[in-house]
């Protein structure tokens, strides 16, 4: 299930944000959440601290750990340098079969 955007099919999870009725969390966003959340507390940051370090909110990083943001490329990049590990243990499992 899709919109129609510019001629170009989008799939109805990158429209829809999580405050909009009937929106349904991606499983590969929820994965990427569960494992940034993870790592996260096995290397001993707060939500808080590990956000300071990334220079990204909070409430983003929060939103992330919950699967309701589609991180970009180098948020990623820069969060995995701050736990200390590459961006292949963040997304290990993405895509799920």
């Amino acid at each position: 299930m899709g919109i129609i955007v510019c001629g170009l099919k989008i799939p109805i999870y990158l429209y829809y944000g999580p405050h909009m009725k009937g929106y349904k969390k991606h499983p590969d966003l929820i994965q990427l959440g569960q494992n940034i959340r993870k790592l996260r507390k096995s290397k001993g940051f707060t939500q808080e601290s590990l956000a300071f370090e990334a220079g990204i909110d909070r409430s983003y990083l929060g939103g992330l750990e919950r699967g309701e943001r589609n991180v970009s490329f180098l948020t990623l990049s820069t969060i995995a340098k701050c736990l200390s590990c590459d961006i292949a243990k963040l997304t290990k499992g993405i895509p799920s079969d």
